[in-house]
């Protein structure tokens, strides 16, 4: 962070603001106007500006990130339109996960309790097999460990266990994930 007080001044150094600008320009030419289908096309214009992108991946136009070089999408997950990647901190998705539309994956908050409300970034971290359904919303800092299932709507604050399924405000583990054949 290049400034502690937010009322002062910006959070981010001048380089990666600039950095943002060209990633939005970009975005809306080549990302946002390109057409569904065309998942592999989108997947290089995130690797030209430092995501880390794996085999297979669905990132779909209407994702909108925040810092693509702050990304690294496993092997064959899946993003729906609508979702945001809020990555002012790293955000890492799990192999054959999916992140269902209108999910908020953010990394960034405010330190209410410090004079000038300094930001705050920690990473996100979604593994492998693991599911967020529409809508929820991912504190910073939190961990979703292989295989957990997020229910619409939650809120979450705290690392969740693998292999659960979880939903509520704040979002709690309620039932195993049992996988059936």
């Amino acid at each position: 962070m290049v400034n502690q007080d937010t009322h002062t001044g910006p959070s981010f150094s001048v380089s990666n603001r600039a950095a943002r600008v060209l990633w939005q320009f970009v975005a809306i030419i080549f990302f946002k106007l390109s057409p569904k289908p065309l998942h592999g096309w989108r997947s290089f214009v995130l690797r030209c500006f430092g995501a880390k992108v794996g085999r297979g991946v669905h990132v779909y136009p209407g994702v909108k990130i925040w810092a693509p070089w702050n990304l690294e999408l496993h092997d064959e997950c899946g993003i729906a339109s609508g979702a945001t990647l809020y990555s002012q901190a790293k955000i890492t998705i799990g192999r054959r996960a999916v992140i269902s539309q209108g999910v908020n994956l953010c990394t960034g908050t405010h330190d209410y309790t410090r004079a000038g409300s300094p930001l705050i970034a920690r990473p996100i971290y979604v593994g492998n097999n693991v599911w967020i359904a529409a809508e929820a919303f991912v504190h910073p800092g939190v961990t979703i460990a292989n295989g957990c299932v997020i229910g619409a709507r939650a809120v979450v604050v705290n690392d969740m266990p693998e292999w659960m399924v979880c939903s509520g405000h704040p979002c709690k583990p309620l039932k195993a994930r049992v996988i059936v054949d």
